[in-house]
């Protein structure tokens, strides 16, 4: 059955649908023989579709993995500074799975990691408004933070979503806070602290919609449950 190129190479777990679009666009793929373009459509039992020279494989299992992140690693699967990559902390799943999100170098915490491509847009599109959650220890002016962050709808020009912010624990100098947001702009919770006058020191994701990390060892892995892929399928 024929169906787009972008789907094809999403189902296969090569990449998200639109990672795909960027890999027809710069001619990594070919349809018997010639460049593909976006739009087409093919069959994987008639066609010979290639990417990057090497046949597409027929589709794989779908795999769902949740990693704690720890510092010190990228959220890529290859790096090319030579930094270490989540893809080195998952290698041993068997299975090529990319990022949903990103956590910055210095993040921690909760990272989904899978090879469905499908799931992957829908979490990562806009609408889906998403909520994650996020444990943070800062430092600096403390006193009314969980107000002043919340209260910030724009970011160097940016409009942003407003955040809900809680006080987990507070001192002269440091808090920690939870903060709850639904976009995830890049580097978004450290740039609202430093607006606000404070230095991040931890950045930790506890949960993203209905996934917690719950006591996943820093560095480890492991399978989502039956119920937890269901509960993502819904969204």
């Amino acid at each position: 059955m024929e169906e787009r190129l972008q789907k094809l190479l999403s189902a296969a777990g090569i990449c998200s649908r639109r990672a795909a679009e960027a890999y027809i666009t710069a001619g990594r793929v070919t349809v018997n023989g010639h460049p593909a373009a976006l739009g087409e459509r093919a069959d994987l039992d008639r066609d010979e579709i290639l990417v990057d020279g090497r046949p597409l494989s027929p589709r794989p299992e779908k795999v769902y993995l949740m990693l704690n992140k720890p510092r010190g690693y990228v959220t890529t699967l290859s790096d090319e500074k030579g930094r270490r990559t989540v893809a080195e902390l998952v290698a041993d799943c068997g299975v090529r799975v990319w990022p949903v999100g990103r956590l910055d170098l210095n993040s921690e915490g909760l990272l989904l990691m899978t090879n469905d491509g499908d799931l992957t847009d829908r979490l990562l599109h806009p609408s889906g408004e998403v909520e994650k959650v996020y444990q943070v220890r800062v430092r600096g002016e403390v006193a009314g933070a969980a107000e002043r962050l919340a209260a910030i709808t724009d970011l160097e020009g940016e409009r942003i979503r407003p955040a809900r912010v809680r006080t987990l624990r507070t001192g002269s100098q440091r808090a920690e806070l939870e903060i709850t947001i639904h976009e995830g702009k890049n580097r978004q919770i450290r740039r609202m602290c430093t607006a606000c006058g404070l230095t991040v020191e931890r950045l930790r994701r506890v949960r993203e919609h209905t996934l917690e990390l719950g006591d996943l060892p820093p560095g480890r892995w492991r399978y989502l449950t039956e119920r937890e892929r269901e509960e993502l399928q819904r969204l």
